[in-house]
């Protein structure tokens, strides 16, 4: 079945770095877009970042654009989240999630997700 394991959270300094891997398995991982996702404390779950299959279509969230970079290695199975200069407001759990192409791509839906892996930004 397919696996999603995120690592990296933990806790960072404002201003800081820090990046968040995903690695999956059971899947052909080229044959599916990724995206992470966050939840923050007492918030619904909210869209962070998508990178298409082969890396050529990549959105941002307009709260994170300019300061997170995502980026896969199909090579490896990987899908990365690179945070920059983190805010307390980027304090949340983050989940990366696949997206089948075709008709789940058409229909914007994830049909797997991981665990999730906590990020704590100090101020």
């Amino acid at each position: 079945q397919v696996q999603l394991v995120e690592s990296g959270g933990g806790l960072v300094q404002a201003g800081g770095s820090l990046r968040l891997a995903c690695a999956a398995s059971g899947l052909t991982f080229s044959n599916y877009n990724l995206a992470w996702f966050r939840r923050a404390p007492g918030k619904d779950r909210e869209f962070v970042a998508f990178i298409s299959w082969n890396g050529g279509l990549i959105r941002y969230a307009d709260a994170v654009k300019g300061r997170v970079t995502i980026s896969r290695e199909n090579a490896k199975n990987t899908v990365y989240l690179q945070m920059n200069s983190p805010e307390p407001e980027d304090t949340a759990a983050y989940y990366c999630a696949a997206q089948s192409l075709g008709v789940n791509a058409l229909l914007d839906k994830y049909e797997d997700w991981g665990q999730g892996t906590q990020v704590i930004v100090a101020s």
